[in-house]
């Protein structure tokens, strides 16, 4: 099976907890926020695949139940009925609760913890949401990768900015594009003095507990 970047930002919530299809939506959407335009002809097709790899299950919770209360008036009675019509008549699409698997707990430590899928920085962003989910090392050891290629990044860019066949326009968005990459790094070098420290925190307590 190929992965997406969806595919995994999926397993990552359902790693959490139990979601439908509008809560995955609107998990990606405002927790992630990584895909302000997803749309349920992406969702429901990336988790049918899932399914179909065993990565996830579909579970129908019972429908909630709907007292029947007597009120004494044929328009109480009439409003009383449509409330059960309602309630059994949800689309049944959107009651459908998706839960990951075993198998796919394993495939979704393996897919954020490989190297060679972070590509870029979309793709970058989502681990770091969904870094909790992985060992301390790892951790590390994934920032210390982008930091390399946001390095390699950097000295490319600033070397085409000195390129003196550019006008001044070009030179510009060069200029702007390293300022961005310098944004990035100092981004990664908190991250990873943070982890860091947090790891010599967490060693040394265990060691006073011993």
């Amino acid at each position: 099976m190929i992965f997406r970047v969806l595919d995994i930002a999926i397993l990552g919530l359902l790693m959490e907890r139990d979601h439908h299809g509008y809560e995955i939506r609107s998990q990606l959407r405002d927790r992630l926020g990584l895909w302000a335009n997803v749309s349920f002809g992406s969702i429901y097709p990336a988790l049918a695949r899932l399914e179909r790899h065993a990565l996830v299950e579909a579970v129908t919770p019972a429908a909630p139940r709907v007292a029947s209360i007597s009120t004494g008036s044929l328009s109480g009675e009439r409003a009383s009925l449509r409330a059960r019509r309602t309630s059994s008549g949800l689309g049944r699409r959107g009651r459908k609760v998706y839960r990951i698997t075993e198998r796919g707990r394993e495939e979704f430590q393996l897919l954020l913890a490989d190297p060679s899928t972070i590509d870029d920085g979309k793709n970058f962003s989502l681990r770091v949401a969904l870094a909790r989910h992985l060992t301390p090392t790892l951790r590390v050891r994934i920032l210390e990768r982008r930091r390399t290629d946001l390095v390699e990044r950097l000295a490319e860019v600033r070397a085409g900015a000195h390129n003196h066949e550019l006008d001044t326009y070009a030179r510009a968005v060069m200029e702007h594009a390293a300022r961005g990459v310098e944004l990035d790094l100092e981004w990664i070098d908190d991250l990873l003095s943070n982890e860091r420290n947090n790891q010599h925190i967490f060693a040394r307590e265990a060691k006073q507990a011993q």
